[in-house]
């Protein structure tokens, strides 16, 4: 077809034309096998170009996904609930390595929910954002809905973003749609890296980044991704910690974090880690034992649990 085609929407000007979340709608159209992940793009399926879908070329995107606008009248596409609420469940669906506990304490740091005893209290923030106090039927426990806009909010996408990857974020200094919309040809690959892209898997399950000194949450620099999950576990849980803590021994030897509240050492093991630092962490282990210390390792082929895991080991020191 031609370099330009008035008549023919991208997905993200026809996300805005419906009024629906962008990602609902990528998201929405993958479900219906319309479009499909291939590498960092998105390409049409057999399907898709039934429904009129074709490529279009840009000098500066490359080749994206176009539609009739015909295709806003289609019944699947206007059944498709622009209002409805969204809970963290829901938002596994677009951060896929983040577990509902994670969401909601990552907004309890931005201050839109407080944890409570009774549940989840939404804040007077948390209004702004479109929050709703719900009540769960069963067991009369606070929660709280959203938007499904939400997760096209620049301030949301970029702290979940974050929290699921690798600890970087981009300058989302306006709309999330609008992010989206700059980087149509590989679409979504700004917005949702963790979403389709098999690369993020692969760059997280190694674990050990020895190059690369990042900075968790709380300002705690930390020396691979691995560290920084358990970095950001701690402080979205409200654990105090410390970093490289000494054990109460003479020798020289350290924990990763130390969590003085629990009585708690926490060892990140990396992969392909240097000699002497295998050395020290197994010397750690050691002395940890010996004292009868309070003690978790989190290992390379946890970085995808590490809630999981870390839940489990805290509930059993109370």
């Amino acid at each position: 077809m031609s370099k330009s085609d008035d008549s023919r929407l991208s997905t993200s000007a026809l996300a805005k034309r419906l009024k629906l979340p962008i990602q609902q709608l990528f998201v929405t159209l993958r479900d219906y096998e319309w479009i499909q992940r291939q590498g960092k793009s998105w390409a049409l399926t057999a399907k898709g170009e039934l429904q009129g879908g074709a490529y279009q070329e840009s000098q500066r995107f490359g080749r994206y996904i176009v539609w009739p606008e015909t295709l806003m009248e289609h019944p699947l596409v206007t059944a498709i609930e622009s209002n409805q609420r969204i809970m963290p469940g829901g938002m596994q669906r677009y951060y896929p390595h983040l577990g509902v506990r994670q969401i909601n304490r990552n907004f309890a740091e931005l201050g839109l929910l407080n944890l409570t005893r009774r549940g989840l209290e939404l804040t007077s923030l948390g209004e702004r954002f479109g929050g709703r106090q719900e009540r769960d039927e069963d067991n009369g426990l606070l929660l709280v809905s959203w938007p499904h806009e939400i997760v096209d909010d620049a301030v949301i996408h970029r702290e979940l973003n974050r929290l699921a990857g690798n600890g970087t974020t981009t300058d989302d200094s306006g709309s999330g749609s609008a992010v989206i919309e700059a980087a149509e040809a590989p679409e979504l690959d700004h917005v949702a890296p963790d979403l389709f892209s098999e690369a993020n898997e692969a760059h997280a399950a190694s674990g050990a980044e020895p190059d690369t000194q990042r900075h968790a949450l709380d300002g705690h620099t930390v020396d691979s991704l691995l560290q920084l999950r358990v970095c950001d576990w701690l402080y979205t849980a409200q654990f105090a910690h410390a970093r490289n803590r000494r054990l109460p021994v003479e020798e020289s030897l350290t924990a990763d974090f130390y969590v003085p509240a629990l009585g708690l050492y926490i060892e990140c093991w990396e992969r392909d880690v240097p000699t002497n630092t295998l050395t020290r962490r197994l010397r750690t282990r050691e002395v940890c034992r010996e004292l009868d210390l309070a003690y978790q390792e989190v290992t390379a082929a946890d970085i995808d649990r590490v809630d999981e895991l870390l839940t489990k080991c805290v509930a059993g020191l109370y």
